[in-house]
């Protein structure tokens, strides 16, 4: 392969593989949630920080994994992330309880968080202005197709072997990865020492920390006083980390506020945040609902999504193309529209007992939607980023990105088990009445139990206990009846839980008005002069 080194387009296609390997496993965990929790004997908050431990790691140092580009090399960091991905990947996979399986997926976070950076970067610096746009539509595309891909994937790898395939997976294209970038990826070139903000790295660590721990786990301590003590101790661990970066402006801050005079950038990386919010408001319940109450294996819950990945995946070229020719704004806001009318289909249709065949048109709709976001999103947020700045860009860019994944994998959860408790609580009286008078207030006590306790939601905890001695006939119509309960109450606590992702999308689509309209100077799409990238700075 060393004759590839230094190709275009044969970094981009390495760099693209790496990206959607890490991207794929913020997906693609999400639809073997009720096998692991089956089988790992999690609670939903256990199961919920699989995902955030990865999420959080990765979003509190892309930044600082960003600046050790810079000064160690872009491809020295991009190998070493993907070897510990890879690794930590298969310490995923022989996880036997829930704290193993947690542990490895935040070392899992640091690979991701190592490599992620650079490969925008690196794209920005490899590319020319003129066929940049084309290079960041691809690289966005990626980033689409793995989103929505995962649970198709997922699906099929849980079903068809096991949920630690998901993990297992990544193996084989992780030692891809590493076999390409050796011999194709151009070598370090060393430049100025930069220095590292390790009071801003802190700062940010603990008020995510905080955020999310409190978000997660708020319900389980029913929203005591400790719980808002965390919140409001993000809230000023937050405020002082902007204090701080604001007097390192002129010290290589961990955020370059100048980067945010640039409007397109300041837009879309609110644009990026409420598109992460939005998908996993999306596939974190829905996966639920479909398996744990539709009673779908994972591979067909997979399959039932496969439509948006297709859709998505020959849709996402095509927008990256359109939007180095004529620019992304109008592409990016229809495809936010698109997805956020998808996603209000999908709630008015989500009863207990509706067909498959019902989310046919919500999920098609859905790839249509999420093929026109991704790729323009990409070009248009680094359109005007001098690549002196890329590497700042590229961390800022993905560390929104993924602090979106955070907190909206966190709001959802917690307003899924808050909703959703209550919704128990509700079912539970409503249908003790079909009980004997002796049943009925253990069967609606033991649903509250359940409920208070962190509520498990995989398939085998779809009942009530039974009391000793219960008869056999009683003891089938409490497991009825608590099959019931879980299906009327889920469906019942969807619509209140995707409130906040579907209202964020719409607002994420009218943000695209102010994004600046694109010029093209010449046939193929090049910035205007007084907008274009400064020349590239060797590092």
């Amino acid at each position: 392969m060393t004759r590839w080194r230094g190709n275009p387009w044969a970094i981009l296609i390495t760099l693209s593989l790496g990206f959607f390997m890490t991207l794929l496993d913020l997906t693609i965990v999400n639809i073997a949630i009720p096998s692991m929790t089956d089988k790992l004997h999690a609670s939903l908050d256990e199961i919920l920080w699989v995902g955030n431990a990865y999420i959080l790691v990765l979003a509190v140092l892309l930044i600082t994994a960003g600046r050790l580009g810079d000064l160690w090399g872009k491809k020295n960091l991009f190998v070493a992330g993907v070897a510990l991905f890879t690794l930590a990947s298969l310490a995923c996979g022989i996880s036997q309880d829930p704290t193993q399986l947690i542990i490895a997926r935040a070392v899992q976070g640091l690979g991701a968080a190592l490599l992620m950076p650079q490969t925008m970067s690196i794209i920005i610096a490899t590319f020319p202005a003129e066929k940049r746009g084309a290079a960041l539509g691809i690289w966005g595309g990626v980033a689409g197709v793995s989103t929505v891909a995962g649970p198709t994937i997922g699906g099929l790898l849980v079903s068809w072997l096991d949920w630690r395939w998901i993990f297992f997976v990544n193996l084989p294209i992780g030692i891809i990865v590493l076999a390409m970038a050796l011999p194709i990826l151009p070598a370090h070139v060393k430049g100025a020492k930069h220095k590292f903000d390790i009071t801003g790295v802190a700062l940010a660590t603990l008020a995510l920390f905080c955020l999310v721990f409190a978000l997660t786990e708020g319900q389980k301590f029913d929203w005591n006083t400790g719980i808002w003590s965390l919140i409001g101790a993000a809230a000023v661990l937050f405020v002082l980390f902007l204090v701080q970066q604001r007097r390192r402006q002129d010290n290589e801050p961990l955020v370059p506020f100048s980067l945010f005079a640039d409007r397109n950038f300041s837009i879309l990386n609110f644009v990026g945040a409420v598109v992460s919010v939005g998908m996993v408001g999306m596939f974190l319940p829905m996966t639920f609902y479909l398996q744990s109450v539709l009673g779908h294996s994972a591979l067909e819950a997979g399959l039932i999504m496969a439509p948006s990945s297709l859709v998505s995946m020959v849709l996402a070229p095509i927008a990256g193309k359109l939007s180095d020719r004529i620019g992304g704004r109008f592409i990016l806001m229809g495809g936010l529209f698109l997805y956020g009318v998808a996603m209000v289909w999908i709630v008015s249709i989500a009863h207990a007992d509706t067909s498959w065949t019902s989310f046919l048109g919500p999920f098609i709709l859905m790839g249509l939607g999420v093929g026109g976001v991704f790729a323009p999103m990409a070009t248009e947020a680094t359109r005007y980023v001098p690549p002196r700045l890329a590497g700042a860009a590229s961390g800022v860019n993905n560390t929104i990105r993924q602090v979106g994944s955070v907190l909206g994998s966190a709001a959802v959860g917690a307003v899924l088990q808050n909703q959703l408790a209550s919704s128990l609580r509700d079912e539970a009286a409503k249908r003790a009445a079909e009980l004997p008078a002796k049943y009925q207030g253990p069967f609606t006590q033991s649903i509250a139990e359940q409920a208070k306790g962190g509520l498990e939601v995989g398939a085998a905890n779809h009942t009530a206990s039974l009391p000793p001695g219960t008869p056999p006939d009683v003891a089938g119509k409490i497991h009825e009846l608590g099959g019931q309960v879980f299906a009327h109450g889920f469906t019942d606590a969807m619509g209140p839980t995707m409130l906040l992702p579907i209202v964020l999308i719409f607002l994420g689509s009218a943000a695209c008005l102010g994004v600046k309209a694109y010029h093209a100077a010449t046939g193929n799409g090049a910035p205007t002069a007084e907008s274009a990238p400064e020349p590239q700075q060797a590092h």
